[in-house]
């Protein structure tokens, strides 16, 4: 072990390049998203023991008891948009609409509502019998396509602006 510093560095400055021009150069830009009025609700995935995957929602043994597939919902939330437990709540973004049961917790903080990833067994085609009679909804059907990152440029399939009412 040899020091090989600066010699092994290729930036053109020849020195570790912490914070590249390209980086601060769109600095302005993440600060613009940062100031934005942040949503009323925000819609997060969760997983599930019994059912990680969806293939697994297929097994009689694991999709015994209660519905799993249920909308999360802060008790303030809750009572704010009049929403009981076990009622149904109609989701929407700029993409799409569903329908979930509520399931009213603390899991949960105020803002944030979450469905499980990996559900909707009903659509057209699926071929899973056991799946498909207890089907859930298709939270992806709530993502939006037009939503990016600001940092990654990814797509955001989490943190997803949502509507909440009772339905």
């Amino acid at each position: 072990m040899r020091p090989r510093l600066p010699e092994a560095l290729r930036t053109p400055s020849g020195r570790v390049e912490l914070c590249p021009d390209r980086i601060t150069d769109d600095l302005p830009r993440l600060e613009s998203s940062l100031a934005a009025e942040p949503p009323d609700l925000v819609l997060v995935g969760r997983r599930q023991l019994r059912s990680n995957n969806s293939w697994m929602r297929n097994l009689p043994h694991l999709v015994r008891g209660p519905d799993r597939c249920t909308l999360q919902v802060h008790p303030s939330d809750a009572e704010r948009l009049g929403l009981t437990e076990g009622g149904t709540a109609s989701v929407s973004s700029r993409a799409g609409e569903l329908r979930a049961p509520v399931e009213i917790t603390d899991a949960v903080m105020a803002g944030v509502v979450s469905i499980p990833h990996g559900w909707g067994h009903d659509a057209a085609g699926a071929q899973l019998s056991v799946a498909a009679e207890h089907a859930g909804v298709n939270s992806n059907l709530l993502a939006d396509e037009s939503l990016l990152d600001p940092v990654s440029g990814n797509a955001v399939l989490n943190g997803i602006p949502v509507d909440v009412a009772s339905a």
